[in-house]
């Protein structure tokens, strides 16, 4: 042995050691680099030693300013300033999301519209339909109004057809609502008749002109500049009219869009860029009065700054282009009256329900007790408990020992995180806009984070299988995934889909392993246990129900782990209650316990089959949607449909979206469940190998698994990538997706040097796995993830950088109140405990009933 590299290895390793102290919260600093130094260091020449003493200073020095208090303490102040920011541009910059909608924005990819800061909706035939009912439209102008007005007809009824003489008048009746084009290709006397016969005349007045004429201006007057004085006369004279109409009526005037002027034909050389820029300078400055009722369409402007070198005549817009500007337009009309929640354009923020104002008040309360208490408990960090799995850690804090003012103190903290909630998504102050998936916005970021978990590897305290750090680290690396998988819309992209369901289907598995091994092994089955559970994985859901105006089944998976958590406690807890010390007496309790489980599995299947092919739910486009069916009333429903449990589990009067939920993950838990038992008896009979560095079995059946499991992952994964309809891969993945789950556990766990190592950066994400999947609905996704949060205007990278971190410090926030909250709600005693299930029982029924009223 070389004495000089063994001190170089042992000067290492003490670094790595002094390195990962204080390291729990090592993705907020930079003590999060430490281990990965210290090995890099043992690979250098002589001067290693120097390096890594230098080094762990430097991180001493960085780790004693920037600690995960003070990472929160940086996030407050952000949300703060940027709170005040754009609560002052909305306030004094004289402009809304309707202004934003008409004015401004960009493409995102083909033919998909981004307007300035909020999100526009794309209307449907029956949409579109309903908000124009005995409605009255009027389009004037020229063939570009006339092209305007074909794709804004289009949407009501996409049969229609451009035919007809182009120089006329064009009716459409459907049903009650009447859009009329009329023919007025200049700014003159006759279409200031046709106004007045609006403004005074017997005449029908429309509910909504869409105006705008300049083009034949130019050609007929060959571009001169006396035209375009007698247009802006011609305005000036139209201008009041306008504005009398705009009293009773929707009036927007359209702008003139671009022209390419190299394919323009010799006829229309004269209608340069240069011109229509100067007409609607024109425009805008004789009907802009103080008075501001007539509206500029100017997105459609913009997005033919881009598109007109489509245009085949260079005239007249690509069919794409013209699009935007008829949904732009829609979007003005119909946001107010419909208020789609993926159109954020146009729409002020809701009026207060009941059960807001009342949670408004208590925590308006809590807030004022925060204040007057102090902002700091003096709490030391402590790791969230896994209730997701059924693993738990005990922390020497007792109840007794916890601040009197620590509860307050907690509350009073919800009570702010839950402000900013509010204001995120629901109050009219940040920006919102729409999601665009592209396969480089969601493979970048993945490999991002794949190479940050690699880096961040570290040795495992134990090396069982599946033991809490690794099962810490794969809800993290899932986690992560499937932030990044919403954010990039891409549920588009079928094959990511698919996996991403099996990633919702693992957290299900890992859910039935960990409960059933708790119960398993330590057979508590007490009352205490079981609210611990319940309120960890509840509390913050059932906040944001009240505070967010927001039914329980909205964040499925809570109600979809709380009910698997109480199927696997009655299974296990119910006679005959079959625990690890019967079966170690006798092998027969092994065989009762397998019949158990077989008869849950047989229980789930006639559950999910209760539902007949004519039943109303019918699964189309990976969605169970109303379909009319006359089938009766099944057991799912007949069970979910009936008070209380039909307000727990509908979303929107239907069951429809928690039996989609259930049934697409219907078999993991049991699957999970299933394989605990089957490694716990391997366990038992000694037929694992789990030291540090031995691979899980012998080495011929070790390398044959291994083999399987990765021919079997590779397998899903193809096949995955080859689904080309939701709703068909949605009715294999109950049977196949345990394929890859159980191959992945044995890819990760065979080898044993793969089993001696973790990602502590995975792990830490692990940790708030449920608060990081609950917080991204309002507070880093938008309008109840349809879109995403703007806190950074007009920089998305830089956005996405300051609202995810953000995001994560309120996320690990809320996993330490909750986890502070559950010593002190939930006691050991019984007397005290059954107090407050009685009193949470009122305060649930209580919420129910108000909800009813709302």
């Amino acid at each position: 042995m070389n004495p000089e590299v063994d001190m170089k290895a042992e000067d290492c390793n003490h670094a790595e050691a002094e390195a990962h102290a204080g390291n729990g919260h090592a993705p907020l600093g930079f003590a999060f680099v430490s281990s990965a130094a210290a090995r890099l260091s043992a690979c250098c020449h002589g001067g290693a030693k120097m390096a890594v003493l230098a080094y762990n200073l430097g991180k001493r020095e960085i780790n004693q300013y920037f600690s995960i208090k003070n990472a929160k303490l940086l996030a407050a102040a952000a949300v703060v300033l940027l709170t005040v920011f754009h609560a002052a541009s909305r306030h004094y910059g004289s402009s809304d999301t309707c202004d934003w909608l008409l004015s401004s924005g960009r493409f995102l990819g083909d033919n998909v519209w981004q307007p300035y800061g909020c999100m526009l909706h794309k209307y449907k035939s029956t949409e579109a339909k309903f908000c124009l009912r005995e409605k009255r439209i009027a389009f004037v102008g020229d063939s570009r109004i006339r092209q305007l007005f074909y794709s804004f007809i289009k949407m009501m009824n996409p049969e229609v057809k451009e035919v007809g003489n182009k120089h006329e008048n064009i009716p459409f009746v459907d049903g009650d609502s009447t859009v009329n084009f009329l023919w007025y290709a200049e700014v003159n006397n006759s279409l200031k008749e046709q106004l007045m016969l609006w403004t005074e005349g017997s005449a029908s007045k429309p509910h909504v002109i869409i105006i705008g004429a300049a083009t034949w201006s130019i050609k007929l007057h060959n571009g001169k500049s006396e035209a375009l004085f007698q247009y802006k006369a011609n305005l000036t004279a139209i201008a009041d009219t306008l504005e009398k109409l705009a009293e009773h009526s929707e009036v927007y005037w359209v702008l003139q869009d671009p022209v390419y002027e190299d394919v323009l034909s010799e006829s229309r050389k004269m209608i340069t860029n240069e011109q229509i820029n100067l007409y609607n300078e024109a425009a805008v400055s004789t009907l802009n009065t103080s008075k501001k009722k007539v509206k500029f369409l100017e997105a459609s402007r913009q997005a033919a700054m881009e598109t007109i070198s489509q245009s085949v005549d260079g005239l007249h817009l690509p069919e794409s282009t013209r699009d935007v500007g008829a949904m732009v337009l829609m979007n003005s009309m119909c946001n107010k009256i419909l208020k789609p929640i993926d159109g954020s354009c146009c729409q002020s923020a809701p009026p207060l329900s009941v059960l807001q104002k009342l949670a408004a008040a208590v925590l308006l309360v809590s807030v004022v007790c925060f204040v007057l208490l102090g902002f700091s408990s003096h709490r030391k960090s402590r790791p969230a408990p896994d209730v997701e799995s059924g693993e738990e850690k005990k922390h020497p804090a007792a109840v007794g020992q916890l601040n009197p003012k620590g509860p307050l103190l907690a509350i009073g903290k919800m009570s702010l995180i839950m402000l900013y909630f509010y204001l995120c998504d629901r109050a009219d102050i940040f920006m919102k806009e729409q999601k665009f998936y592209t396969h480089s916005a969601f493979f970048i970021p993945l490999i991002y984070i794949f190479v940050l978990g690699v880096f961040y590897s570290e040795n495992s305290k134990e090396t069982k299988l599946l033991n809490r750090e690794q099962t810490d680290e794969w809800k993290g690396w899932m986690q992560l995934v499937i932030l990044i998988y919403h954010i990039s819309g891409a549920s588009a992209f079928i094959p990511v889909y698919m996996h991403v369901r099996v990633l919702v289907a693992a957290y299900l598995f890992q859910t039935g392993y960990g409960h059933f091994s708790f119960f398993w092994l330590k057979g508590d089955f007490g009352l205490y246990r079981v609210c611990q559970v319940l309120f960890r994985l509840n509390f913050l859901v059932v906040v944001l129900c009240l505070v967010m105006d927001r039914p329980y089944q909205f964040y499925y998976f809570v109600p979809l782990v709380t009910f698997w958590f109480a199927v696997i406690y009655a299974t296990m807890a119910l006679w005959p209650q079959i625990l690890q010390k019967q079966a170690n007496g006798s092998a027969f309790w092994n065989l009762a316990l397998l019949l158990k489980l077989l008869g849950l599995l047989l229980f789930i299947g006639f559950f999910a089959y209760s539902q007949p092919v004519n039943s109303p739910l019918t699964c189309h486009s990976s969605k169970y949607i109303l379909n009319g069916g006359t089938g009766m009333k099944e057991l799912f429903e007949g069970i979910f449909s009936v008070w209380p449990l039909s307000k727990l589990f509908e979303l929107q009067g239907s069951i429809h979206e928690w039996w989609f939920r259930w049934k697409l993950d219907r078999f993991a838990v049991v699957n999970g469940m299933l394989f605990a038992f089957i490694y716990l008896l391997l366990q038992k009979y000694q037929l694992l190998s789990e030291g540090k560095g031995e691979p899980l079995f012998s080495n011929k059946i070790s390398n044959c698994l291994l083999f399987v499991s990765v021919v079997s992952f590779m397998t899903y994964s193809i096949w995955a990538s080859g689904c080309k309809n939701k709703s068909e891969c949605n009715e294999m993945h109950p049977y196949i997706s345990v394929v890859q789950i159980l191959a992945f556990i044995l890819i990760r766990n065979i080898p044993g040097y793969a089993r001696s190592l973790y990602s502590s950066f995975f792990a830490w994400f692990g940790k708030i796995s449920l608060e990081l999947f609950i917080c991204q609905y309002h507070i880093w996704l938008a309008a109840d993830t349809k879109g995403i949060l703007v806190l950074i205007p007009g920089n998305p990278t830089l956005n996405i950088i300051v609202s995810t971190f953000i995001f994560v410090c309120v996320a690990h926030e809320i996993s330490q109140i909750t986890n502070d909250l559950a010593q002190v709600a939930i006691p050991k005693e019984s007397g005290p405990l059954l107090k407050r299930l009685l009193g949470a029982g009122v305060f649930l029924v209580l919420v129910l009933t108000l909800s009813q009223k709302d």
